[in-house]
């Protein structure tokens, strides 16, 4: 299982995502370019003292991250019908999340394999990003057996 980031805005969510990530053997991989320097200063205090647990990866671009990517790309979009507790994931899959600002373009919805969303309120948008990943990345792990012992 891992975590994809196309093109995030904010450095404080990339962090939070990172802590998570970290503390729970997640991957990353971040797709450039950033909302903000993506630089080691920069990244380490959004990230605070787990980036040096983390397993992240940067990508320059699109075509880059699907260059090197295998396994299935699962985009968490508010534009998906199905539910995020509705398809059954694969250790392998690779959860990828849009920019915090817009969200993916057309080109990552058409290149990934599955799309979903998670259920929310009549009215309400969207969640945080790094709130986003975190739910359905529970939900992939659960499924998968995926949890750290």
């Amino acid at each position: 299982m891992r975590l994809a980031l196309f093109q995030p805005d904010i450095a404080g969510n990339v962090g939070t995502i990172v802590r998570m990530a970290a503390c729970l053997g997640v991957p990353v991989d971040v797709i450039e370019p950033c909302g903000f320097p993506f630089t080691d200063r920069a990244f380490r205090r959004a990230g605070m003292d787990y980036v040096d647990q983390a397993d992240v990866t940067s990508h320059a671009d699109w075509n880059h991250f699907r260059a090197t990517a295998s396994g299935r790309l699962i985009l968490l979009t508010t534009r998906a019908t199905d539910a995020h507790t509705a398809i059954n994931y694969c250790a392998s899959d690779i959860l990828v999340v849009g920019q915090e600002s817009s969200g993916a373009p057309d080109f990552v919805h058409q290149a990934s394999d599955a799309h979903v969303r998670i259920p929310m309120r009549d009215g309400m948008r969207s969640l945080n990003v790094a709130l986003a990943a975190s739910i359905v990345l529970a939900e992939a792990l659960r499924q998968t057996g995926g949890f750290p012992a």
